[in-house]
Parts: structure tokens; sequence; C-alpha cells
């Protein structure tokens, strides 16, 4: 998302106008997290997507990037990347599915003999700001949130993550992610970094770097279904 940004915002205007080949006005305040351009032949779209809301099951990555889908002689983007997305595509699912008091379904601690693990995002770099800074609340956070998703996987260096049990809580621990875990993260197959093209292994380092700069594929698959579906229509149509 920092494309929207970037060189006073004027970048992802460039990224626009060539493109479409067309001058763009500039925002206000800033780009939206959708938006279109239209010409007498063509039509573009961008979205920004965020990996945890796709993929089955859905990823627990905040991971947020913009996507551009331009149709070079038509006007279905928009119906490709603004495809709606069912919560529940089953109807016989959805037809069992009873409205019940969340609280009624939460278990307590002293319910469990105090068993609950507890599994944390841990982000580094809000806990070195809120050290360096000596803000307790910013320190304290870095812990992260219950079923709070992992925060955006980096190229620089590995996502770390807490673990502890209630009432064990010294025995706890703070890991990093092994590369399979930040496959699965992306929605790739175990240890789909794990092999060069010569066949070699590829070291750890380079697989997290390669991961971090990496597209969720879940994203990937939800235009590319889009799009499968448009080409499918019109050759019926």
């Amino acid at each position: 998302m920092g494309a929207f940004v970037s060189g006073n915002r004027m970048d992802f205007r460039a990224i626009l106008e060539s493109f479409s080949g067309t001058k763009i006005p500039m925002p206000k305040l800033k780009w939206a997290n959708a938006g279109m351009v239209r010409g007498r032949e063509f039509e573009l779209c961008w979205r920004v997507l965020d990996a945890q809301y796709f993929g089955e099951p859905r990823l627990l990555q905040r991971r947020k990037r913009v996507f551009i889908v331009y149709d070079f002689g038509g006007f279905r983007s928009h119906k490709i990347l603004y495809k709606p997305e069912g919560l529940l595509k089953d109807s016989k699912i959805i037809g069992n599915v009873e409205d019940k008091d969340t609280k009624s379904n939460r278990r307590y601690s002293d319910k469990t003999r105090r068993k609950i693990p507890n599994i944390r995002p841990f982000q580094d770099r809000k806990m070195r700001g809120g050290a360096k800074r000596k803000n307790k609340t910013l320190f304290t956070n870095s812990f992260g949130k219950p079923n709070e998703p992992f925060p955006t996987l980096l190229a620089s260096n590995p996502i770390m993550f807490a673990y502890w049990i209630d009432g064990k809580e010294e025995e706890g621990f703070i890991r990093y992610l092994t590369p399979i875990e930040c496959e699965r993260l992306m929605g790739l197959p175990d240890n789909y970094t794990k092999y060069g093209e010569d066949g070699k292994i590829i070291l750890d380092s380079a697989r997290y770097k390669a991961l971090g700069n990496a597209i969720a594929l879940p994203c990937v698959e939800y235009i590319m279904a889009g799009i499968k579906e448009e080409l499918t229509a019109s050759v019926h149509f």
C-alpha cells in the first residue's frame, strides 16, 4: 500500500496513467482503497486485498496489497475485482446455523483446568519501539491479541510469536515462524520454496526473503477465478 503515498502520492497516478494513456486527477486527500478508470474501450480497476480475508481456511496473516485488473477490450474488470465472496456457499450449511449467544460458547479457563493455549503474534518492531521510548503500553501490545492475525511477513526478518498455557506462563516461549509456517500463511504448499531450480536446498534466509516479497496465493486465485468466470460467460454468450 506504500504505492498510495510514495512520491507524494504521484507514483500511483503515474502507474494509472501508464496503463490508461490518459491524465488522471489527483485525489484531494488520499487514494481510495478501490477505484476505476474507464475509457472508450477499456476499463481499469484497482483494489486493496487483505490476505487474512481470503483462502480456505482463512489465512491468519494481515497482508494488504494493491491489485490492478485491466480489461483492454471491454468493461469487465469491475466484475472480476469486485466479485463478492460468499461467506457460506452451501445453502444446507446456512440452514443449520443457529443464532446463539456468543457468551454461552466461551470456554473459561477454570472449566478447562486452565490449559488454554495462547498463541500471540509477536511484533518485535513494536516491542523494540516500546522499549526504546519506555512506553509500557506499546511494549505490552507487541505480544498481540488473542486470535489476532499475524503481521505482514517481511523480507528482512522472519516473524516471531509467543506461546504459553494459562497457568503455566513461566513455561512459555517466543520463537520464529519456520519457512513452512510462512508458506502456509501465504497459502502455498509445504516446502514450496525449499528447493531451487537445480534441485538443491535453498537457505532458510533466502526462503524468508522470497516469501516476504511474495503475493498471497488465495488473493491471486480470487482474481483468476473471476477472470475465468467472465471469459467463460462471454464464450457461452
